[in-house]
């Protein structure tokens, strides 16, 4: 049977399997940080020509590392990807692999604070951002230009869960030959079809959905064989943004359970939303699986799904704080994409760089809280909810 007649699920669990001499069973973990040649001659040549099985350094390429790059690519759809040692060090790579002085990128406004960051260092190096309403094609069709070289967004925005048309975007930005990089890690590549949609670059935190469990940092860059071999990889490995062997072992084995977790997530998080919506002292819930979400017909098409992440307004900084302050499951953090239930306060952690009026603009009020949702059972997690809004 061909690799691509098998269920995600499947290769999620046997693709790019490189085996050693022994034969093993789990994927093996290479904790080394260099490699031996059989001779000088074999050094020189592996040097002007590494092959798929061929490393020099552990910041060019690792075979543990290159089993997830392998795995993850197959799951995403892409010739090729490439892992990086975080979330953010995919999104620096991506952008800067390519970008100049004089070029114009066009790029969602609703990003996550450290996105922002990375536009505004490309800004002052002399590259033109021209910043839109990402659900709004007429916006990007108005502010790409035919020396546009690339847009930027989150296919899901965070926090306020806002759904970019991956598909309308892509087809303005392809017109005058514009790359499309989609940071995709709300929609995780469970639900992912960014590439079908007309994604060039697709851009994950594997430290999210993709570990799991909060254990390790992690990032992948995936695209065209040639984008992440001859344009990302040479700026990745010189600036040292490779993944550890070790973060590389653990994200490989995430992928195995990556389906179940997710889909479950996505179930709970379905129900928690559809049961906070009555919810008195809640003012807003936002989750792109319900009806009442602005671009719920474009999630369903694009996704399928509502994804793991669900956001609530509760009114007021005082509000959200005694909420939160009062779970006894959901755990206080800025992570997302855990096993554990994690609640986040945006306006005060992940985007309080923000200036306020950039926030409350975004829709991401004092009141606001973001919800990931995790493996335990939706009833438990509606019940810790309601008991912290009781008092």
């Amino acid at each position: 049977m061909s690799d691509k007649a098998l269920h995600p699920r499947t290769r999620a669990v046997h693709h790019g399997i490189r085996r050693s001499q022994y034969g093993e069973m789990a994927e093996a973990l290479f904790m080394t940080q260099g490699f031996a040649y059989d001779n000088s001659e074999q050094a020189e040549a592996r040097f002007i020509k590494t092959g798929p099985d061929e490393f020099i350094y552990a910041r060019y390429g690792n075979p543990t590392s290159r089993m997830f790059e392998d795995r993850i690519a197959n799951l995403e759809g892409t010739e090729d990807a490439f892992a990086t040692a975080s979330g953010m060090a995919a999104v620096n790579g991506a952008l800067m692999c390519f970008a100049k002085p004089g070029d114009h990128i066009v790029s969602s406004r609703a990003l996550f604070g450290s996105c922002l960051y990375v536009l505004d260092v490309l800004a002052r190096f002399g590259v033109e951002i021209s910043y839109v309403d990402g659900t709004d094609l007429d916006q990007w069709q108005a502010a790409i230009r035919p020396d546009t070289k690339a847009v930027f967004f989150e296919s899901v925005s965070n926090p306020t869960l806002e759904i970019v048309d991956i598909a309308g975007v892509a087809k303005l930005a392809h017109a005058v030959g514009a790359l499309v990089i989609v940071d995709n890690v709300f929609a995780t590549p469970v639900y992912s079809r960014a590439v079908e949609q007309g994604a060039d670059v697709v851009v994950y935190s594997s430290t999210k959905h993709i570990d799991g469990a909060g254990r390790c940092l992690g990032g992948v860059i995936c695209g065209t064989r040639e984008f992440v071999r001859e344009v990302a990889e040479p700026y990745l490995k010189h600036t040292g943004a490779a993944i550890s062997p070790f973060n590389a072992w653990i994200m490989l084995n995430g992928l195995t359970t990556l389906d179940l977790r997710v889909r479950a997530q996505s179930d709970t998080a379905l129900t928690l939303a559809t049961a906070l919506q009555d919810q008195p002292g809640v003012s807003r819930v936002i989750y792109p699986g319900l009806a009442s979400h602005a671009q719920h017909d474009l999630a369903m098409r694009q996704m399928g799904a509502g994804g793991t992440m669900v956001a609530v307004d509760l009114g007021s900084k005082e509000a959200a704080f005694a909420a939160m302050d009062r779970m006894r499951i959901f755990l206080i953090s800025n992570n997302l994409g855990d096993a554990k239930s994690i609640v986040t306060h945006p306006s005060t952690t992940t985007h309080s760089r923000l200036a306020e009026e950039v926030r409350l603009g975004l829709g991401i009020t004092p009141g606001l809280l973001r919800l990931s949702i995790g493996l335990e059972h939706a009833d438990d997690l509606i019940a810790d909810i309601r008991q912290a809004m009781a008092g």
